[in-house]
């Protein structure tokens, strides 16, 4: 089996690492990167550290708006498909570059795959629920995380496409949790953890003045490792960053998750991060109004709040979980997902040569 693996943002790699160890044990994967991510930090690194191979094509797309990078991306990859002649494409959560994989795929009457299947926001204004949806209704199989998403599927009509077969993570997060090393930053367990990347989060500078002014008001030190993009809306505006928040770099993925590990609480407005906080057993603040994964809210260790809120920082200082966790992901997932690819693509065939 000759399969195609299309990433092109951080999450994705996260996601592939441990695909790919184990698709690599029988078949033959071919990695495109779409370049959608391309700053060292945010993409080499990452292929080094999950043990990935490097990618065969990097299509350098770069960034740039929605339609830029979608147009670009379908036209490169079909020329790619065409040439490559997979037998079947994978693609990972709810990018542009998961859009265009299924896209270029289905167009092609190539079988695709789609990992992190079902997930659902129902905020339409999010690129990514516009994404996952098309994917999901697009691709040939698909592995959905949890039950929740299974569910969606099964509403949506693709229950017949769809395979219940846990979170890809779990398995990228035990990879790693051997390598990391205790820095001077995590020797004190007293610090809160923060990203901030989505659009309705960063992208009006008085918004998110207003949430760096709340968060002030917290007892804590705050480590706040600065995607590129809030970086620049950041110091664009010249927004004024309070004395308990540390900007410091984006980080390896091994870095990152040390960094989870020892800090105390997680702020985010992050999908993936809710998904993480919730496997080291770490208070999770969502910044959202909703989530993908509302699993983490139930078990009541996860909560929303509006950035707006008066009460923010009171409420994010307050929040501390009691109830006990389950295993809500899963475990060896990779080992799962590529069982179900190889008996979906014996039965594919048969049914191709019946």
């Amino acid at each position: 089996m000759i399969a195609l693996s299309v990433v092109g943002a951080r999450p994705q790699f996260i996601k592939l690492g441990p695909l790919s160890r184990e698709l690599r044990k029988k078949h033959h994967e071919i990695i495109i990167h779409t370049g959608q991510h391309y700053d060292h930090s945010m993409s080499d690194l990452f292929f080094q550290q999950l043990d990935i191979s490097r990618p065969d094509i990097n299509l350098g797309i770069g960034s740039g708006s929605h339609g830029y990078q979608t147009g670009r991306m379908l036209e490169f990859l079909e020329k790619e498909l065409l040439n490559i002649k997979p037998d079947l494409v994978i693609c990972f959560g709810d990018t542009n570059s998961t859009l265009s994989a299924c896209l270029a795929a289905s167009k092609l009457d190539i079988p695709s795959v789609h990992v992190e299947a079902g997930l659902r926001s129902f905020n339409r204004s999010m690129p990514e629920e516009i994404n996952r949806i098309v994917a999901d209704h697009t691709a040939d199989l698909l592995f959905a995380p949890t039950s929740t998403a299974m569910d969606h599927l099964k509403r949506e009509g693709l229950k017949e496409r769809a395979v219940l077969t846990g979170d890809i993570m779990v398995d990228s997060i035990a990879f790693i949790k051997d390598k990391i090393a205790q820095t001077a930053r995590t020797q004190s367990a007293d610090y809160m953890l923060m990203t901030l990347h989505r659009p309705y989060t960063v992208d009006d500078p008085n918004k998110l003045g207003k949430l760096l002014r709340s968060l002030q008001k917290l007892n804590s030190l705050i480590v706040f490792p600065v995607h590129p993009r809030t970086r620049n809306i950041i110091l664009k505006n010249k927004l004024s960053v309070p004395e308990n928040i540390q900007i410091i770099d984006p980080q390896g993925y091994i870095e990152f998750q040390g960094l989870l590990k020892y800090c105390r609480k997680i702020i985010t407005d992050s999908g993936g991060l809710q998904k993480e906080a919730y496997i080291w057993g770490k208070p999770c603040i969502t910044l959202r109004p909703e989530t993908e994964w509302v699993e983490t809210v139930s078990s009541g260790w996860n909560i929303l709040l509006d950035t707006d809120d008066p009460d923010l920082a009171e409420k994010i200082d307050l929040f501390s979980p009691t109830a006990s966790q389950v295993p809500l992901f899963g475990e060896q997932v990779a080992e799962r997902m590529v069982n179900e690819l190889e008996s979906w693509f014996h039965n594919h065939n048969e049914r191709k040569h019946r």
